[in-house]
């Protein structure tokens, strides 16, 4: 079975890059330095011409999971402009204040989303029992739970991943995701026995404008979407299948 490899991307750029390296899927962001935001209506509908599946993500700000009503009025009308766009599904999730999987709220949001693919991003990797969020994310119906294992990068998370892995086997796909590298993707791989995984195959962009910087337009180092890490990621899950 092949292992499919989605990529992260938040501009058109990224987009065309990803699927040049031989990406399977992609996960549409807005600001990825920030872990990324849902995209622009504009980059969903150049993204909906991508000749392979496209999930935008349903996030409307920075900060942790926790969302209000104001919020989740955001949330639906994003995922409507992704039914609008014609992209293939949504990338969901929500926490409570103790860290829970937000529930309620998550099954309105996968509700709203009915007809289009749903990914329960790492919202998962900050419950306080994994076990229990695995048995949740199962009954809301989600396609895959995106991942660490509950640490901050999935090699240190890698002891969770295949425990969670084991237990999902048949009911819901665990996928990797953070920290991910062409370098540790075939440790990762054969640890879980995944059959996705996701990462962003950026390299560093050299050269930020400093008046940019000093204005506050632009980060003092950012990464972008890289066609040759694209494809030494692609041809190391190969390896390891």
């Amino acid at each position: 079975m092949t292992i499919l490899l989605e990529v992260c991307v938040h501009s058109a750029e990224g987009l065309a890059a990803a699927i040049e390296g031989g990406a399977s899927r992609i996960e549409l962001c807005s600001a990825l330095e920030l872990g990324g935001l849902t995209p622009l209506p504009s980059l969903m509908r150049i993204a909906a011409r991508a000749p392979i599946p496209v999930y935008a993500m349903i996030r409307p700000h920075a900060g942790p999971f926790i969302f209000g009503s104001a919020d989740e009025e955001a949330m639906l009308l994003d995922i409507d402009a992704v039914r609008a766009a014609g992209l293939a599904g949504v990338v969901i999730g929500a926490n409570r204040p103790d860290g829970t999987l937000d529930m309620p709220l998550i099954c309105r949001l996968k509700a709203h989303a009915a007809g289009l693919g749903s990914t329960l991003h790492r919202a998962f990797d900050l419950v306080p029992d994994a076990d229990q969020a695995l048995e949740q994310a199962i009954e809301l119906g989600c396609e895959r739970i995106l991942t660490s294992g509950c640490a901050p990068n999935a090699i240190d998370g890698i002891e969770t991943l295949q425990r969670l892995s084991a237990k999902a086997t048949g009911r819901i796909s665990i996928m990797p995701g953070s920290g991910i590298r062409p370098a540790n993707v075939g440790a990762i791989l054969q640890a879980t026995g995944a059959r996705e995984v996701h990462g962003s195959c950026s390299s560093r962009v050299e050269g930020v404008d400093p008046r940019a910087v000093a204005f506050g337009f632009e980060a003092k180092s950012s990464n972008r979407t890289d066609v040759a890490v694209v494809r030494e990621m692609r041809g190391a899950i190969e390896a390891a299948g």
